[in-house]
């Protein structure tokens, strides 16, 4: 702990003025007990402010108890009336002054600390976004890793699906590693699919012709490389991508194919 800047955040001068909470006085009385330094200067701002309350009182002169005690023994001595205004000179305005500036720069004291305590939690709570934006980061950039050493391995075969009648200029790569059964779909050729609609991946039999669903390329528009991973079990000889109603179908949609391919020899 910086002793140091504990004791210059002001926040000893709240204790002394009793200005902070039950749970805030316990930190002090703990670290006073464990620091010589916090408790010795507690000790001198309680001191300096008793010092400031006896200069602001107007005290009694030195002489006053023995002029009294004289006149009361004196039998005919008049009856005096006292002034009930107490005569104060200027260094009782000095200490009430200086009571009133220690006051003030108690309370400022005290805002600041609460403007620091505030500034404090803002820069912590961005400090865990950061953390966070940065662990995804960090995901992200090995889950590219791993689809680039996917796609470099010497076992992937390449299909090139081409545009098809509903959407002629579309295309897209299909990444196929038969041997771990790993499909990579490389769909930056696709448009964005319309609201409540899903691109789905379907492996072909030609003979006879059977479609087999292999999965959707989900959350498409917030993929910005637009690579999508999938598993392929099957004895494949083509792909095709349709476009199904959200959530996808059990049997491809024809009208809706807007690529396919076949698997070279």
């Amino acid at each position: 702990m910086d002793v140091e800047k504990y004791i210059a955040s002001g926040i000893l001068e709240l204790y002394v003025s009793g200005a902070l909470s039950p749970k805030e006085n316990e930190e002090v009385q703990g670290y006073a007990r464990q620091y010589p330094e916090i408790q010795k200067e507690i000790e001198a701002i309680e001191a300096t402010i008793l010092d400031l309350t006896k200069k602001a009182s107007p005290g009694m002169p030195p002489t006053s108890f023995e002029s009294i005690a004289s006149k009361i023994k004196k039998d005919d001595s008049p009856i005096i009336e006292l002034d009930s205004k107490p005569k104060s000179g200027w260094v009782t305005y000095l200490g009430w002054t200086a009571s009133i500036i220690l006051a003030i720069g108690l309370v400022w004291t005290y805002l600041q600390n609460n403007e620091l305590k505030s500034d404090i939690e803002v820069t912590n709570k961005t400090m865990e976004q950061l953390k966070d934006s940065l662990s995804n980061i960090k995901l992200e950039i090995t889950n590219k890793e791993t689809i680039l050493e996917e796609l470099r391995n010497k076992d992937v075969s390449v299909v090139l699906l081409q545009g098809q009648q509903v959407s002629p200029a579309s295309y897209a790569k299909v990444f196929w590693n038969a041997s771990n059964e790993v499909v990579t779909i490389d769909a930056q050729g696709l448009p964005s699919p319309p609201e409540g609609y899903d691109y789905q991946v379907w492996s072909l039999t030609l003979n006879p012709l059977t479609p087999t669903s292999i999965g959707l390329l989900s959350d498409f528009d917030s993929n910005e490389d637009k690579l999508f991973t999938l598993e392929n079990t099957n004895e494949s000889q083509a792909f095709g991508i349709t476009l199904e109603p959200e959530g996808g179908s059990e049997t491809p949609t024809l009208e809706q194919l807007y690529t396919l391919g076949t698997v070279g020899p």
